[in-house]
C-alpha cells in the first residue's frame, strides 16, 4: 500500500513532460533522501489481458535501464504481487514470496482452521465462483488442489470464452443485483464474484422463490468481525477490534456491528487506502467497502500475543487461540484479495454452522440506491465528515437535511467523484415506501421551481427521470443546486 505522504510524488512523476523526467526523479529522490547507491530491487506482475505482457516488458526495460534490478513473477493476481511485495519488504518474515509459498501458507491455515468444525456435510463445502474472465480463474484453478480436502470450488467464467468482467464480476453482481451470466445457480447455493483483477468479492444466493440475494462487503464484514470478537472474548485478552467503513456502507451494517456485535465502527472517506491506513490503529483492524474490497490488519503485538496463547492455554482458550493464529495466516495484510477473504468466509461458515441464508439473516440491508450525475464542474460540491456532509455549495447540506429528518432511519449523501466530472448520491430509509412519500409529496412542486431556470430545464427533466425510476429521494436536495 502506498504510502499518502508518496501520492504527491507519484503525482508528479506521472504528469512530468518526457524532457524532465530526470530532473522530477533527482527532485523527489532528494526530498524523500532517496540512496541513490543502494541497488533498486522491482517485483512485476500482471494479468491476463492482451496489453499486459507488452506493458510489463516495457516497465522491466524501464527499470533496467536506471540499473535496477527485476524479477518477474508473470501472472498474477493484484492481491498476489501486494503478497511478494510484502513478503520481501520483511524479509520473509511474513511468508515466502512465491506463489507456492502464496497457496501453502492460506491453504494450510484454511485447512487447520476447517477441520475443526463440528458438522459440515458436502453441501456445505461445494461453492460455484465466477472469476469474472479475469486473472482470478487462473490462480484460484491453481490452488484448488491445495486446499481440496476443505472445499470443492467450480469456476465459471474463467476467461476461456467470454469476456473481462463483461456481464459478470463482484461490480456487475453488486451494481445490477443479479447473478452474472454464465453461472447456473440452483435454489440455496452457495456463489461468490470475484473482479476482474481479484481483490474484490461479493457472495449471493437465490431462494426457493426464484429471488436474488446479495451478501455485499457489509455482510463480510459483520460475519467476520463477529466470528473475531467471539475468539477474542474466548482466550479473555483485551485487544481491541475496530472495524473501519466508508459512508456507502448500509446503516444496517453499522447498527449491527454497533449494538449486537459490540465492537466500534469508524468511517473514512471512500477509497481503500483510507480505510487500510486506519485499521492499522487497531490490534485488530476489520476493513472493507461495500463493494467486497477489504481484509483484517493484526498488529504486531497482537500477532506476538495471539502465537504465545497458542502455545500456552489450555483447553478452549487454547483452541480459539489457535483459531486466531490460522486467521491470521490465512488473511493477505498486504491489501483486500478476493480468494483469500473467499477461504476465511468458508471458514468461519463451516466453523459456525452457518448456511448462507442464517448468514444473510444476521440484519436486513435498509432499502438504498446509488446513482451518479454528470456535471460540468464536480468541485462546485465540497464535502467533510468522511464525505458524508456537503459544505458547498451553501445550502445544499441544510436541504439534504430537512428532506431527510422526515423519514425513518433515513440517510443521504452527495460527494464529487475523484476521476470524473460525475457527482455521486446515495440514499437509504426504512422502507421504500419512505422514497415514495418523499418524491410524491415535494417532487413535483420542486421541479417546477426547477423549470423556471429555462436554459437548465433538459438536464434538470433527465435527473428527474432518474429520481422518478429510481425513487431516490436524496436528488430532491441536490439538484436545486444543480450546475
Amino acid at each position: 500500500m502506498l504510502a499518502p505522504s508518496w501520492e504527491e510524488h507519484a503525482t508528479c512523476l506521472a504528469n512530468a513532460e518526457d524532457q524532465n523526467l530526470q530532473s522530477v526523479l533527482m527532485d523527489i529522490s532528494e526530498k524523500v533522501a532517496v540512496n541513490l547507491h543502494q541497488d533498486a530491487f522491482v517485483v512485476i506482475g500482471r494479468d491476463t489481458r492482451p496489453s499486459s505482457e507488452k506493458l510489463s516488458q516495457s516497465v522491466i526495460d524501464g527499470v533496467t535501464v536506471l540499473g535496477g534490478q527485476v524479477h518477474d513473477y508473470g501472472l498474477l493476481t493484484t492481491p498476489q504481487l501486494h503478497y511478494m511485495v510484502y513478503c520481501r519488504n520483511t524479509s520473509g518474515q511474513y511468508g515466502e514470496a512465491t506463489t507456492e509459498g502464496y497457496y501453502e501458507k492460506l491453504s494450510k491455515a484454511f485447512v487447520e482452521l476447517t477441520g475443526q468444525a463440528f458438522c459440515s456435510g458436502d453441501d456445505h463445502r461445494k461453492l460455484k465462483v465466477d472469476c469474472a474472465n479475469g486473472i482470478g480463474a487462473l490462480k484460484l484453478g491453481e490452488m484448488k488442489p491445495y486446499f481440496s480436502q476443505g472445499l470443492s470450488v467450480q469456476l465459471f467464467n474463467d476467461g476461456s470464452g467470454g469476456k473481462l468482467n463483461y456481464f459478470c464480476g463482484a461490480d456487475f453482481v453488486k451494481t445490477h443485483q443479479k447473478p452474472p451470466q454464465g453461472i447456473e445457480m440452483k435454489s440455496s447455493e452457495r456463489c461468490c464474484s470475484f473482479d476482474g483483477d481479484a481483490d474484490r468479492i461479493v457472495y449471493y444466493y437465490q431462494d426457493v422463490d426464484g429471488h436474488f440475494h446479495l451478501l455485499d462487503g457489509d455482510k463480510i464484514a459483520t460475519l467476520i468481525s463477529s466470528f473475531l470478537k467471539e475468539l477474542v472474548l474466548e482466550i479473555g485478552e483485551s485487544l481491541n477490534i475496530g472495524v473501519v467503513q466508508t459512508a456507502y456502507a448500509n446503516g444496517s451494517s453499522t447498527r449491527y456491528l454497533e449494538e449486537v456485535v459490540k465492537v466500534p465502527v469508524y468511517c473514512t472517506k471512500t477509497g481503500v487506502k483510507h480505510l487500510h491506513h486506519k485499521a492499522q490503529e487497531f490490534d485488530i483492524g476489520v476493513y472493507f467497502e461495500a463493494n467486497g474490497h477489504g481484509t483484517v490488519l493484526f498488529s504486531k503485538a497482537a500477532e506476538t500475543k495471539i502465537k504465545q496463547l497458542a502455545k500456552e492455554l489450555e483447553d478452549k482458550k487454547s483452541k480459539a487461540a489457535k483459531m486466531l493464529e490460522n486467521v491470521i495466516d490465512l488473511f493477505n495484510q498486504a491489501t483486500g484479495d478476493a480468494i483469500s477473504d473467499m477461504l476465511v468466509i468458508e471458514a468461519v461458515l463451516a466453523l459456525k454452522g452457518l448456511t448462507i441464508q442464517q448468514w444473510d439473516a444476521l440484519y436486513m440491508d435498509l432499502p438504498n440506491r446509488q446513482l451518479k450525475v454528470k456535471v460540468a464542474d464536480r468541485q462546485v460540491i465540497s464535502t467533510t465528515d468522511a464525505e458524508r456532509q456537503a459544505v458547498k455549495p451553501p445550502g445544499l447540506q441544510e436541504a439534504i437535511n430537512d428532506l431527510v429528518k422526515k423519514y425513518k432511519l433515513s440517510r443521504a449523501f452527495v460527494r464529487p467523484s475523484g476521476t470524473e466530472d460525475v457527482v455521486r448520491v446515495y440514499a437509504e430509509a426504512d422502507s421504500q415506501v419512505s422514497w415514495d412519500r418523499a418524491v410524491e409529496g415535494k417532487g413535483r412542486d420542486r421541479l417546477t421551481e426547477l423549470e423556471e431556470g429555462g436554459s437548465r430545464r433538459e438536464a434538470i427533466l433527465m435527473v428527474w427521470q432518474s429520481l422518478m425510476s429510481w425513487r431516490f429521494m436524496a436528488f430532491l436536495g441536490f439538484i436545486t443546486y444543480f450546475h
